[in-house]
């Protein structure tokens, strides 16, 4: 530094040496907090001091055009971004989806679709999740999702039942429906426990499995003079008077509990069908308390009327839901009227038909409660709170009933 330089410095104000230092600091690539209007650019850095920097991955230029499919995406971004606030939210994501062509996508199929790309978890998605999005769901994106949403939800049909199938894709073997096999194979043990027991005995030979005598049967049959034993209750769906009779429970309550328990799951199931073997006992035992009770109608009737709840819950959700009604409702009525006529013309007819009613109401009221629900409304929330609230009242009742009143009863056999 010259001798002049210093008399220079030496007569500047501080303020000017100030100055003066700070453009110093920016020339040698120091930047001091001072306002970004006054800072100069720093030196371009030279090619040695950039060897690791190709390593890293850099922005596009903004003056290099976006790939056609990025740039595709992004105009039908912002055309969906109603609120401009730069993400896609379920609403707007579901307004997307019905412009290609599938109006009547439920909500919730719209929200899973979000959560599964919303990798930040912030409820919506901005534009890279958006565009990632397409890029795994191409099919979804096809001529704005049309193709995609067919898939999912099938288009309405002019007719005006427009069939949903939601209910229909909820259908797993995982876990694999078992639990209408397993009870019905306990009932078919049971029942040749019986068979075997009688089959050196001529008497029983031209009977095959009708004599209630049987070490099964004798065990488990609901007996009205030893109702203290409470598993008779229950247990009673394990003893079947003749094999015709075992045959026709077998039958439906496989075809129609498998049905059921595909969507349902097992404990679902089971729930229902336990409910209207015990609503059967308990119904014939205030109904008719001299009655001898075998046979697992109740549970079937139970099935059956299990179907009919589940349509009324998820009928928005069903494939052909209004004919699937049709059919059990015929059936139940055609399967009443008949136990009816044989009621009232057969003074020999023996089959407890308080106990297939008494298991209908049940697996009504039961299947309501228990069974799923894909899309809840508040109607259906108020007919929940209603069936449960009738099951227990009629299942307390009874219960109160045997208990406190048992002059009602035949007397207790202790033998």
């Amino acid at each position: 530094m010259s001798l002049k330089t210093v008399v220079r410095q030496q007569s500047q104000t501080p303020a000017q040496q100030l100055q003066l230092q700070q453009q110093r600091d920016i020339e040698n690539g120091l930047y001091p907090n001072i306002p970004a209007e006054r800072r100069s650019p720093p030196p371009r850095p030279q090619r040695q001091d950039t060897i690791d920097m190709e390593e890293i991955p850099l922005n596009r230029s903004t003056s290099q055009p976006e790939p056609e499919d990025r740039r595709r995406m992004r105009d039908i971004f912002n055309h969906h971004d109603a609120d401009r606030d730069g993400r896609i939210n379920t609403h707007e994501l579901k307004q997307l989806i019905s412009n290609g062509y599938c109006q009547d996508i439920p909500a919730y199929i719209a929200d899973q679709i979000l959560k599964r790309a919303d990798d930040d978890n912030s409820g919506a998605l901005d534009f890279e999740e958006f565009y990632q999005m397409s890029l795994r769901q191409q099919l979804m994106f096809r001529n704005l999702l049309a193709l995609y949403c067919r898939a999912v939800v099938p288009p309405p049909t002019p007719r005006g039942d427009e069939p949903d199938g939601a209910y229909e894709r909820q259908m797993s073997v995982c876990p694999p429906p078992l639990t209408m096999v397993i009870f019905s194979i306990i009932e078919i043990i049971m029942f040749l426990v019986d068979v075997i027991h009688f089959q050196d005995d001529p008497d029983h030979n031209q009977r095959l499995g009708e004599s209630t005598n049987g070490p099964a049967a004798t065990l488990f049959i609901y007996n009205p003079y030893k109702r203290y034993e409470a598993w008779r209750f229950g247990s009673y769906m394990f003893v079947h008077v003749g094999i015709m009779h075992l045959m026709m429970n077998l039958i439906i309550q496989i075809f129609l509990g498998i049905a059921l328990e595909l969507v349902h799951h097992w404990w679902r199931v089971a729930l229902v069908y336990l409910a209207g073997v015990l609503a059967g006992s308990m119904g014939t035992s205030l109904t008719s308390p001299r009655i001898f009770l075998a046979g697992a109608s109740g549970g079937v009737y139970a099935l059956i009327t299990a179907h009919i709840a589940t349509i009324i819950m998820n009928y928005s959700e069903m494939e052909y839901a209004i004919i699937q009604l049709l059919a059990f409702l015929i059936f139940c009525f055609t399967d009443l009227g008949t136990s009816i006529y044989r009621h009232l013309t057969d003074q020999h007819d023996q089959i407890g038909y308080v106990a297939h009613l008494s298991g209908a109401i049940a697996g009504l009221l039961v299947g309501i409660g228990v069974l799923r629900n894909l899309q809840v409304r508040r109607w259906e929330r108020i007919l929940w709170w209603i069936s449960v609230i009738f099951y227990f009242a009629l299942m307390t009742t009874g219960i109160i009933v045997h208990i406190f009143v048992p002059d009602y009863f035949p007397k207790p056999e202790y033998n």
